[in-house]
């Protein structure tokens, strides 16, 4: 019996642990922090070992497969002992992708990830296809081909998830875009994070697809410079190329090798040219899988908007408030601040991932009327926008953020939260955050 062992009992792990039990893997969970009680008890259950708050380092050095959480960086000595001993470290991706013959659909960029990939799920589901949804995003893969058997799996993947895949490949790829994101993991190097992105298409053939977001010049360079067999696909306002998708007089323009499919998007309920992208890279996807075109526009007129993404929470006193919480980089900050349609209190700040706010200026001078930086250390934002800003002032708390966001807007004024930062220094998460937000809010 082949042993496995998983480090790390999230999501991804967990699921993992129950596909490779039921596979015939002798399994060992393995956590350096403490296990969620349900996880335990779900462990003890399904009669899988499991180990917290430590490393048994000599057992796993015997395993044959190990899985590790996306979550766990390459410098972790643990890591480092099992690659040096020869040990293949597979991501859940990959391990999942060799036990089902679904057709796989994969997404991942900096921003836009996460709606282009409900997009692309809602289109499918709406088609009556069967089909499953997972990766970073809801329930794990690995758990659904052990529980499910969908024809179809549409998967939002981090560059985390794809740093340790080795053959896994997608039918049809889909890179939103690459920006500077996550360079703390990729040693300041953002050479290495574009790799890594990459890896989606380096195993695919001349029968699959690779759609990508041409209007991103660095990935459009980066795409060429590639070796990958896929059939490339481009998408984005510029896009004359065919095969592509463009957007010409308010239309969706998407060019297959046999057909040309017009979407006209007046009455979308996706406002912002990023949101027009995500549609593009998912109509496309549903063009190549023979979607029709009217019940592709159907799904996108009721697709409905993703909590913490420019998420509109009320408006109050005439002043409209925005929780954006999801922008946790400097390029989803710049959709959210290019689509305010007036003057801005910017709630910024969290931990810093390498950040560049350049870009930010020229908007932020237009359209930011104050700052509140929401943050442990805010050294950085203020440096970077005083020049700009006249007013910054530095909170350590939600409610304290809104309250003071409150008494400087203005009637028809806006207040946005785009942290452009991670949340791990005053919440759980970006959901944390974002809910923190709307409670402030709602208790104004």
């Amino acid at each position: 019996m082949k042993k496995m062992v998983i480090l790390g009992a999230g999501e991804s792990g967990k699921g993992t642990a129950i596909l490779a039990q039921q596979k015939g893997y002798d399994v060992l969970v393995s956590d350096a922090a403490s296990i969620a009680p349900e996880i335990k008890s779900l462990f003890d259950q399904k009669g899988i070992r499991w180990e917290e708050k430590t490393h048994s380092t000599a057992e796993i050095l015997q395993a044959d497969l190990v899985m590790k959480s996306p979550g766990i960086p390459a410098h972790v000595e643990i890591v480092k002992s099992i690659r040096a001993a020869g040990i293949v470290i597979q991501s859940e991706i990959e391990f999942a992708s060799k036990f089902t013959p679904a057709t796989i659909i994969g997404i991942t960029g900096s921003n836009g990830k996460t709606t282009t990939t409900l997009l692309i799920y809602h289109i499918l589901e709406k088609a009556g296809l069967n089909v499953g949804l997972a990766g970073n995003i809801g329930t794990s893969f690995a758990q659904q081909v052990a529980q499910h058997d969908f024809d179809y799996y549409v998967l939002e993947i981090s560059s985390f998830q794809l740093d340790d895949i080795h053959s896994f490949a997608p039918s049809i790829g889909v890179i939103t875009n690459i920006t500077p994101d996550h360079l703390d993991r990729y040693n300041y190097d953002f050479s290495q994070y574009v790799a890594s992105k990459l890896r989606l298409t380096m195993n695919q053939t001349e029968d699959q697809f690779l759609l990508f977001n041409a209007d991103d010049a660095q990935l459009k360079l980066a795409i060429e410079q590639t070796n990958s067999a896929a059939k490339k696909f481009p998408f984005g306002m510029t896009v004359v190329t065919q095969p592509g998708a463009t957007f010409q007089d308010e239309t969706i323009k998407i060019n297959t090798t046999n057909t040309t499919t017009m979407i006209n998007t007046t009455q979308f309920p996706l406002q912002g040219r990023h949101n027009l992208l995500n549609a593009m890279a998912a109509a496309s996807v549903a063009s190549l899988l023979d979607i029709s075109k009217d019940s592709i526009r159907n799904s996108l007129l009721s697709f409905t908007a993703v909590e913490h993404r420019l998420e509109r929470v009320l408006k109050i006193q005439n002043r409209t408030y925005i929780n954006d919480s999801k922008a946790t980089n400097v390029n989803a900050t710049f959709y959210a601040l290019e689509s305010m349609e007036g003057q801005t209190v910017w709630i910024v700040g969290g931990v810093d991932k390498g950040n560049d706010y350049s870009s930010l200026l020229p908007l932020v001078r237009e359209k930011v009327k104050a700052i509140i930086c929401l943050g442990v250390d805010n050294d950085k934002i203020i440096e970077s926008f005083s020049p700009v800003v006249d007013l910054l002032v530095e909170t350590q708390s939600m409610r304290e953020a809104v309250k003071m966001a409150h008494q400087l807007a203005d009637k028809r004024e806006y207040v946005l939260l785009s942290p452009a930062c991670a949340s791990f220094d005053l919440f759980k998460n970006y959901e944390d955050r974002g809910n923190q937000f709307k409670e402030a809010v709602r208790g104004l």
